[in-house]
């Protein structure tokens, strides 16, 4: 049994790894679009039920503008890069939520809520850009999808190491079944550090192919740092990396988002 388990995970591996595009990072995704997506659009209009919209209607046309002109440009891209039919799969909408939270996100298929508690933190149109790219940026790479297949492959390993030690004492099963439960929450945590440092990126990447300033998104996190109340943890038990990090990554990004964006194609 152990050894089926273990030939499965490894087989699941190879015939579901691929490539995020633009940044080339390997990815392990068992997760189907048709699979997900009707959850996550019935999720959505859950949400829009239970939530009240802002009444700011010029504001709200702007982050439905932004939105529009980046997903555009993904859009594009996509359809550039034999990604037709997954393109296709897109539903863009986005809206703008009354609510203090500072605060935004993009469900898989497209679906983007600003709440209104982020917008002074954007400041500018470029900083809702700078945003607005790093949530399009988590359902281009499909990190949701990535996400639930960790959370199987994580379950496996759990009966893995259950199976791999039920010979053993109690005590020794104990041992390994905490040091597997620590182990793999950490492991959790830095793989979503990873798709957030990958959503800065390909976000900044989209924000400049739409034709907005790059240099906002560094801004915005330096004003996210002076907003931020509290300690924060210690960055490898946060999902996200710290403020310091991200400025610093995205500063070192910047000429290799400025020349995907020439690759790529920027608006006119």
């Amino acid at each position: 049994m152990r050894k089926q388990v273990v030939y499965f995970m490894l087989i699941l591996f190879v015939y579901s790894c691929s490539t995020v595009p633009i940044t080339e990072r390997k990815r392990v995704n068992i997760v189907d679009d048709s699979q997900i997506l009707p959850a996550s659009f019935a999720q959505y209009e859950n949400f829009l039920k239970e939530n009240k919209l802002s009444t700011d209607a010029k504001m709200s046309q702007e982050i439905k503008d932004v939105g529009l002109r980046i997903s555009k440009s993904v859009d594009r891209f996509m359809r550039a890069n034999g990604m037709t039919a997954e393109a296709n799969n897109y539903q863009w909408e986005f809206k703008l939520v009354q609510d203090d939270q500072m605060n935004a996100w993009c469900l898989p298929g497209g679906k983007v809520v600003f709440y209104t508690g982020i917008l002074p933190v954007c400041q500018n149109t470029d900083g809702i850009a700078a945003v607005m790219g790093h949530e399009i940026a988590h359902a281009f790479a499909k990190h949701g999808q990535e996400r639930m297949t960790s959370a199987y492959g994580q379950q496996l390993g759990g009966i893995a190491v259950a199976i791999g030690t039920s010979g053993q004492n109690y005590e020794t099963q104990m041992l390994w079944n905490s040091i597997y439960g620590i182990s793999s929450q950490v492991g959790m945590l830095a793989y979503s550090r990873t798709h957030e440092t990958e959503a800065d990126k390909l976000g900044m990447v989209f924000m400049i192919m739409a034709g907005y300033d790059p240099e906002e998104a560094i801004q915005l996190w330096k004003r996210m740092k002076e907003n931020s109340k509290g300690e924060a943890p210690p960055e490898f038990l946060s999902t996200h990396p710290s403020n310091d990090t991200r400025i610093e990554d995205l500063k070192k990004y910047l000429p290799i988002a400025r020349m995907h964006a020439r690759e790529y194609g920027i608006e006119q």
